[in-house]
């Protein structure tokens, strides 16, 4: 019996990846995986792209320096750290060759105008909780705990005198031995479920509804509440100029490259992209 011939399986075709070269000069791969340390992504793809990009255009820039004949003497920050020959190079590159211009009073008053509400300075508040305790992943734990947290709002509705008797006697946080008194507290000093809650509440209020967090379920009184207020201007005008001289300086810094970039011969890596320029 003649048998059907079988087809063989189609070879899979292996790409080598390109060399990553500036001008004929290789990138190392064993250097690009050190510096991937410097850029922390949750996709080591992308660590590993935005570092073989940052050690081309570092490249590209030594280069460049080189061709200049660039000389610099290295120095030290307020912190004592000394920059490395070739750092001192690609600065003293950049200062002679990438013109900042510096933010104007103008500009900067613009900008003021423009974002008001990014200059106030933070809400602070004054709360009291009755921590009812419950571990995150455990429902029945929490379930209960909400149960509970729910008739203690129910009693302090009916007696509101007896907010530091209770959570003495049922907040698991210490604060319960201060009648569950926080302090005065401002952004970022608690989680931000809680933090959500107070910005909700007016001053002498007990919120309606217990207040979830990784820590368990909470009963939450705001005591008092003292707004943020608008800054002046005079008052954040440095803060503006750094930002907006920044702003200027990473356009023109990418201006540059571009410019650099466009006259050399790059393999591997797309110069042209997002990242960081030079660390």
């Amino acid at each position: 019996m003649d048998t059907l011939p079988t087809s063989r399986p189609a070879r899979r075709r292996f790409t080598r990846p390109v060399p990553v070269t500036v001008n004929g000069v290789a990138i190392p791969s064993a250097d690009i995986a050190r510096e991937t340390q410097h850029h922390a992504s949750p996709d080591p793809d992308d660590s590993w792209a935005l570092a073989t990009r940052a050690l081309a255009i570092r490249e590209l820039l030594s280069q460049e320096a080189d061709r200049l004949g660039i000389v610099a003497e290295p120095i030290e920050d307020d912190d004592g750290r000394r920059e490395t020959e070739g750092e001192a190079r690609l600065r003293a590159l950049l200062e002679r060759e990438v013109v900042v211009p510096r933010a104007g009073e103008a500009e900067c008053r613009r900008f003021y105008e423009q974002n008001r509400r990014r200059f106030r300075s933070p809400d602070l508040f004054e709360p009291a909780h009755i921590l009812v305790a419950a571990p995150p992943g455990d429902h029945r734990a929490r379930a209960a705990a909400r149960r509970t947290a729910e008739a203690l709002i129910a009693e302090l509705q009916q007696c509101p005198r007896d907010f530091a008797a209770l959570a003495l006697a049922h907040s698991a946080c210490p604060s319960s031995k201060q009648g569950g008194n926080l302090g005065q507290i401002g952004p970022g000093q608690t989680v931000d479920e809680f933090e959500r809650a107070l910005s909700g509440m007016t001053a002498g209020e007990l919120h309606p509804q217990p207040v979830e967090t990784r820590y368990g379920l909470h009963v939450v009184r705001l005591d008092r509440r003292i707004d943020g207020r608008e800054l002046p201007f005079e008052l954040v005008r440095e803060r503006i100029a750094e930002y907006l001289d920044e702003a200027v300086r990473r356009r023109a810094l990418s201006q540059y490259v571009s410019v650099l970039a466009g006259r050399a011969r790059v393999t591997g890596v797309d110069l042209a992209g997002s990242g960081p320029l030079v660390q």
